[in-house]
């Protein structure tokens, strides 16, 4: 398995090819669990992925940040997600974004409006009606969740046209984004993950 206690100034100077790879077995190591798990769309499922293993990981949001905003469109004003799962996400990639020069605010979207005060479905800040927002996603699975933010946002006067997710299960997620006109990117596939899971595990019995 890919050494990943390297220090945070390797991480941010390696080429994104070798980080990618890196950052993969991280999931494999942290946040692939095999066994019988309910989802929080209802679903059964023989395996599980519990992305913030990685993405509140200090290396692997660090590895996410930068991989990620790679992945933006140039046009791309602000990143946002749905908490919990997106929060990490958004922030590691607004960071990055800062430090090299592309200043991109994190947006929050929360499942219920703030109890107090403005009472507001959006944290973070104000942003010019038509704002170009990508929403994150740790994992996709029926799509439903990065949706919520989606329809939250474009509310806002936002325009969102893009998901980027780091896992897709390929439960129907990228059919439901297709289905109402939005992009869609994933840094793994599911079998990204259960093929370097395997070898990994194979590899770590003999």
């Amino acid at each position: 398995m890919t050494n990943f206690s390297q220090e945070s100034s390797e991480i941010s100077m390696v080429d994104l090819p070798t980080l990618r790879c890196q950052l993969l077995d991280l999931f494999c190591q942290l946040a692939y669990r095999e066994g019988d798990f309910i989802l929080s769309s209802g679903q059964s499922s023989p395996y599980y992925i519990n992305g913030k293993q990685v993405t509140l990981h200090p290396q692997g949001a660090l590895a996410i940040g930068r991989l990620l905003l790679s992945m933006l469109p140039a046009n791309t004003q602000a990143v946002a997600g749905l908490t919990l799962g997106a929060d990490p996400i958004v922030t590691a990639v607004s960071v990055v974004g800062a430090y090299e020069g592309r200043l991109l605010p994190a947006l929050i979207v929360r499942k219920e409006p703030k109890g107090h005060g403005t009472r507001a479905y959006i944290e973070g800040p104000e942003l010019p009606v038509e704002s170009v927002v990508v929403v994150l996603e740790d994992v996709v699975t029926t799509g439903q969740s990065a949706m919520k933010a989606v329809d939250r946002l474009r509310q806002a006067g936002y325009r969102v046209d893009q998901v980027i997710a780091l896992v897709d299960r390929q439960q129907g997620g990228a059919e439901l984004y297709q289905q109402v006109g939005l992009s869609f990117q994933a840094l793994y596939s599911i079998q990204d993950l259960q093929n370097r899971w395997a070898q990994l595990h194979v590899s770590s019995q003999n």
